[in-house]
């Protein structure tokens, strides 16, 4: 496989990124290597592990986040996916995801929060593992949801009354409210 855009984007992405501490640090060389012994490590085809994007959507006030419950999963997540061949880069596939999920028609992306490694049902090679490149976005929570062929409900909800979520996901929103 020729190299992707999405590869080189990665590569420069991750090296330049100031991770917040030591297993954020540990999680971005991970990533690195992938990339660097996988030239497909962007793609969904690269077998045992794949780099993803997604994205805390949170708004301008950093009160409310928008989640969405996910239809295979079963549970409250931010939006996200992975990376399709015609994303240019990771910042892209994002947001593409963050669109699509969410049904949001303007959402503003900024700076990678957090990374996430973690194992997924996800193609014919057991384990697999999500190498998960997680952004901030910022978006007006009056803007309506729209539930996706992905999701089984998409919503707003206050950071104080979040609904039944993982401590994946809990990490994110406070990292999301300390960014903005």
């Amino acid at each position: 496989m020729t190299d992707h855009p999405a590869l080189g984007s990665a590569r420069r992405l991750l090296s330049r990124w100031d991770a917040p501490g030591p297993d954020q640090e540990g999680l971005r060389r991970q990533f690195l290597d992938h990339l660097d012994r996988q030239p497909d490590g962007w793609s969904r085809s690269c077998p045992g592990r794949h780099l993803t994007a997604s994205t805390m959507i949170i708004a301008p006030s950093g009160d409310r986040v928008l989640l969405t419950l996910h239809r295979k999963i079963g549970r409250w997540l931010q939006t996200g996916g992975h990376i399709e061949a015609d994303d240019r880069d990771l910042p892209s596939a994002a947001l593409r995801e963050a669109m699509e999920e969410s049904g949001l028609p303007v959402i503003d992306l900024r700076d990678v929060l957090l990374l996430s490694r973690h194992e997924v049902v996800c193609g014919p090679f057991r384990p697999t593992f999500h190498l998960d490149v997680q952004f901030l976005a910022v978006a007006d929570p009056i803007q309506p949801a729209v539930v996706s062929d992905e999701s089984d409900a998409v919503e707003w909800f206050p950071v104080d009354r979040l609904p039944d979520i993982d401590d994946s996901v809990r990490r994110l929103v406070a990292a999301a409210r300390a960014a903005l």
